[in-house]
């Protein structure tokens, strides 16, 4: 079924007549509330004991994840699951592995209140916020209703939509420049193409818009469940959101248990458990070459 609308959903994101779709130049995004989101963002007092900040796990001058296997919240504990980039959330269709986040302000609330992430009650948080001589004065000027659990992901949602990364090489070449990449990226595009990779990894983030089983054609040997945490439906077992692929050779390791250290090790995984075919060692550097085209510019308020 996942397989079948992946092919279906192709087709709904050409860009003339490729399936991939440029990142757009700019978007459009509050700037107060996203100034109040990025303090947020990069502030421990959204942690329970003040120890731990988004950045923590999202490192915006790394690629937007923190370069580990598993991320590590309040009193050292460690997380089963693998941090996801931050950058181009927002063209994500769910949050999250297991999609349990609809948007980014939901995903926001979710991480707060994660025992092992910041660990904490999101009304002991405001209480915090309200002490605050700062963050009572910007609550109160940007929202008539100051500061609630509400008002506060929503900023942080605010800053984490305006974290988009454009002018990647790839999307100058999808936009008419083609010199943008090198003939070697270009054989692995079409590659990616042809061996099926582009099933999955298409539309706007290359990727994010549809979930999928990890491990068709081989056992993955996952500790989690995907969305099965989600929906407790047996169908859903080791069914995921399909990852973006978007800056990708800057935010190893990869998959969700992040058992792939190398771009080159990560799609030998995917070409065996996805797709069940063999590929040379030529054919693979060539898909990694294209790849590396993906990662785009950090945008200024991130900096």
């Amino acid at each position: 079924m996942y397989r079948v609308l992946s092919f279906l959903t192709m087709f709904s994101f050409a860009f003339g007549n490729e399936p991939i779709l440029p990142i757009p130049q700019s978007i459009d995004y509050n700037i107060d509330k996203a100034l109040l989101g990025k303090k947020l963002f990069n502030d421990t007092i959204i942690s329970k004991d003040n120890t731990i900040s988004c950045t923590t796990c999202h490192i915006l001058s790394e690629g937007g994840d923190n370069g580990i296997k598993f991320s590590f919240g309040i009193k050292g504990q460690q997380g089963d699951i693998n941090a996801p980039t931050v950058y181009n959330g927002f063209y994500n269709f769910r949050q999250t592995w297991n999609g349990r986040n609809r948007d980014l302000a939901s995903q926001a609330f979710g991480v707060i209140e994660n025992p092992v992430e910041m660990g904490d009650d999101i009304n002991f948080i405001i209480s915090k916020l309200k002490k605050n001589r700062y963050y009572k004065k910007r609550f109160n000027t940007i929202y008539k209703n100051g500061i609630t659990a509400e008002n506060l992901t929503d900023s942080i949602g605010e800053f984490e939509k305006a974290l988009i990364t454009p002018n990647a090489p790839f999307d100058k070449f999808l936009r008419g420049d083609k010199n943008a990449i090198s003939l070697k990226a270009k054989k692995g595009y079409e590659l990616f193409k042809l061996k099926g990779c582009i099933l999955c990894h298409h539309g706007i983030n290359i990727g994010g818009n549809l979930y999928n089983k990890f491990g068709i054609y081989t056992d993955s040997n996952s500790s989690r469940l995907g969305r099965y945490e989600v929906t407790k439906k047996d169908e859903d077992k080791f069914v995921f959101r399909v990852p973006s692929l978007r800056n990708i050779a800057l935010t190893s390791p990869y998959m969700h248990d992040g058992r792939a250290k190398t771009l080159k090790e990560a799609v030998e995984i995917m070409s065996e458990y996805q797709l069940g075919r063999y590929m040379e060692d030529g054919d693979i550097d060539n898909i990694v070459e294209f790849l590396k085209t993906l990662t785009g510019e950090i945008p200024e308020i991130a900096k």
